[in-house]
């Protein structure tokens, strides 16, 4: 399987299938635009494709809403609330993003860090305003206000890391080639993500 065209940058799509597309409004989506801790995330745009939540992300429900990654955009000129974005919340779509390397936080500031990601690891929409602009995701499953971040889907293989993973392969224990920097060095840096309709982490 080849990398598709529909997907720019970063954010690849590395699976076609499955898909499951929902139309919502512009506003019941995050941390895009204005709607996260530092007031300026990804944006909606066409040829852009965040991973988002979908509803009020001030609600307590918050990780319970779905999310997915954007497909496509219907913007107004100036914008509306009413705006209508295609998002696909397909279980097990597999796809390439930025994640930030953060598993927790104190105060408004990032304690800690994963420096040895691994094959599995749960990944989790974060409105924080310590992850950079254009990225969404973190390892964190509480964000900077201690509010429980909506899980996303978990770290998976790449199409060209696949062949090489498990019985044997150089990737046999689960892990990623490289080691990131301990703390308080924060990384982001682009994984595969195999996105889940399960929408929290079980214990």
């Amino acid at each position: 399987m080849t990398y598709t065209t529909f997907f720019s940058g970063p954010s690849l799509q590395q699976s076609s299938e499955p898909v499951t597309i929902v139309d919502v409004m512009e506003i019941d989506t995050w941390p895009v635009d204005d709607r996260s801790e530092s007031g300026a995330k990804d944006q909606l745009a066409p040829g852009l494709h965040p991973v988002v939540a979908i509803g009020d992300r001030s609600d307590a429900r918050r990780p319970l809403q779905c999310t997915g990654v954007v497909v496509s955009v219907n913007l107004s000129v100036l914008g509306t609330d009413t705006d209508r974005v295609e998002v696909d919340i397909a279980d097990g779509k597999i796809i390439r993003q930025y994640v930030s390397n953060i598993t927790a936080y104190s105060a408004t500031s990032a304690s800690a860090v994963e420096t040895t990601p691994y094959v599995g690891q749960p990944v989790f929409v974060d409105d924080s305003s310590q992850l950079g602009a254009g990225t969404t995701l973190s390892m964190s499953p509480l964000n900077q206000d201690q509010d429980e971040n909506p899980l996303a889907g978990h770290l998976w293989y790449c199409q060209d890391e696949i062949a090489d993973g498990q019985v044997g392969g150089p990737r046999e224990s689960s892990t990623f080639d490289v080691s990131l920097p301990a703390f308080p060095t924060l990384t982001e840096q682009v994984y595969c993500v195999k996105l889940t309709a399960a929408k929290r982490e079980m214990a």
